[in-house]
């Protein structure tokens, strides 16, 4: 028993150490890495809860004797010391969020939101949330229409799910969630993700669409991006007969979601990606990617390790770069900034081992000298990968500064439709 309450002790001592230095180089090392870094790093209360009742259990077993059971005991008291500082600094995102907005919209830019664009900007942090985050993901004043044939290819039905309030909506403002998972099968979908954010978008009037898109390795580029293409077309033809606006579309997403929806939002009426509907307007008003993948050609030798690359070529565009290195920028968000690029709010955590950040900062500082509009760039201290599918402290500061900048999206595409300045 001894033996074994040393074991979890250092157990927890790794999980610890990889919070504040997590696996960034070797390519398996970092979906280990990550895991813990993003259940720990978000649920910490829930960790040192469940690790005190196990070491009271092996108190009261007598295990806790001996230089080994003071050894481990030890490990876990500094164990828990250390989780707790890093769960502290959670509270960082508040203030780094509102300075990136500040910086990427100017320091008045809250006086410039509307009420009628968003009528609560901050959410206080609800301590019931925080304690069952996994019940929160829903509301009841947002009604959920699942599953909605958006269009049927290679024998799929493609659809996409509706979030709105549970009241007769018109013309509002809406929100385009594409979801991550290494655009392959079985590793993410709509149903799990941008959730929080679309639950309290939804609670302020707008309308949240999430989309199912083709996945590999079934799917091959450009297969992806065409079906958010297909997706968006149908939201813009259909979403008014749901209450939704659509001259006003935010897109948004996470990692592989992340990507597609900078791609999405940078290639409008790109033909390439728009086969057999070219002449549809594939426009849109913003994009927030969360932790999104920019380069696949990888020019400036900015990623992490070779993972990427890896999966690129075996599973998603099945050839190499070296083979056809101009279908990898074709893929890219970078290759596609121009001057009429809409507004971003890009989000990365300092602690992603799945995803480089200096790749995002290089794809940040493109935007920013090349685009005429606004370019938010949020750096989350402490913030693994996929940190914002559940709500903690950490997401739910980004998400009221998200929300912010939502509000004050929509509240310049307002102003501007007035004829205000």
């Amino acid at each position: 028993m001894t033996l074994l309450f040393l074991i979890l002790a250092s157990l927890s001592a790794w999980a610890t150490y990889n919070l504040y230095f997590p696996v960034y180089k070797h390519h398996k090392g970092v979906v280990i890495s990550f895991v813990s870094g993003w259940l720990v790093g978000e649920l910490v209360w829930h960790h040192l809860v469940v690790q005190v009742m196990l070491t009271l259990v092996f108190v009261a077993a007598g295990a806790v004797d001996g230089f080994f059971g003071s050894v481990g005991l030890l490990v876990f008291l500094v164990s828990w010391w250390a989780m707790t500082k890093y769960h502290l600094q959670a509270d960082l995102a508040e203030g780094e969020v509102e300075r990136s907005l500040q910086d990427g919209l100017g320091a008045d830019y809250r006086d410039k939101i509307r009420t009628d664009a968003i009528y609560d900007d901050v959410t206080p942090l609800s301590k019931k949330k925080l304690a069952r985050p996994f019940n929160s993901l829903r509301s009841d004043e947002v009604e959920c229409l699942k599953n909605i044939t958006y269009q049927q290819v290679d024998g799929l039905n493609l659809k996409l799910d509706i979030r709105r309030l549970k009241k007769q909506l018109e013309n509002a403002p809406v929100l385009f969630q594409i979801h991550g998972g290494a655009w392959t099968h079985k590793m993410g979908s709509k149903n799990e993700q941008g959730i929080p954010l679309m639950n309290r978008l939804a609670e302020m009037g707008w309308v949240c669409v999430a989309i199912s898109y083709r996945l590999s390795p079934q799917a091959t580029f450009p297969d992806h991006i065409i079906d958010c293409k297909k997706a968006l077309v149908w939201v813009k033809h259909h979403i008014a007969e749901y209450g939704g606006n659509p001259g006003f579309i935010l897109v948004t997403g996470g990692s592989a979601g992340g990507h597609l929806s900078s791609l999405l939002s940078l290639t409008e009426n790109y033909g390439a990606f728009q086969p057999g509907f070219e002449y549809e307007n594939t426009e849109v008003q913003g994009c927030v990617p969360f932790y999104g993948i920019y380069d696949f050609h990888d020019e400036k030798g900015l990623q992490y390790h070779k993972g990427l690359e890896q999966v690129l070529e075996t599973s998603i565009l099945k050839v190499s770069k070296q083979e056809n290195p101009d279908l990898y920028r074709q893929a890219s968000p970078i290759n596609h900034i121009h001057k009429k690029a809409p507004p971003f709010m890009v989000i990365q955590g300092d602690k992603d081992t799945l995803v480089s950040m200096d790749e995002t900062r290089y794809f940040v500082d493109s935007l920013k000298q090349i685009s005429d509009n606004p370019v938010v760039y949020s750096e989350i201290s402490g913030a693994q990968h996929a940190f914002d599918v559940f709500p903690s402290v950490r997401s739910e500061h980004v998400l009221n500064g998200v929300v912010r900048f939502a509000g004050w999206l929509y509240s310049d595409y307002l102003n501007k439709r007035m004829g205000n300045p």
